[in-house]
């Protein structure tokens, strides 16, 4: 069966930081670029971060860019995102999505909230 699933959300207080992972079941990561996406309440998904399939390039949103770090590691068919400097507007479901140009995966997600 093929299967995303993301853990690692919980509770992080303002300025603290998080590492979300994103494994996979039932299909090898290798071929996929992946990406992170987040979705706050009464707003719509929003796009977070990418990384390409062998890891060699890396996106992220202007909102995220130099806290969250994006990573992956093939052998362990896992997808990673650190989040450092945590806000309260990072607060949200964060989903990982496996992708190519004729396939695309998406996990259940994981919630983060930034609070004290």
């Amino acid at each position: 069966q093929v299967q995303l699933v993301e853990s690692g959300g919980g509770l992080v207080q303002p300025g603290g930081s998080l590492r979300l992972s994103c494994a996979a079941s039932g299909f090898s990561l290798s071929r996929y670029a992946m990406s992170w996406y987040r979705q706050a309440p009464g707003k719509e998904r929003e796009w977070v971060a990418t990384i390409t399939s062998t890891g060699g390039g890396t996106n992220y949103a202007d909102s995220v860019k130099g806290r969250f770090t994006i990573s992956r590691d093939n052998a362990k068919n896992t997808v990673y995102l650190q989040m450092n400097s945590a806000k309260p507007e990072d607060t949200a479901v964060y989903y990982c999505k496996a992708s190519t140009a004729f396939r695309t995966y998406w996990g259940q997600g994981t919630q983060v909230t930034v609070s004290s």
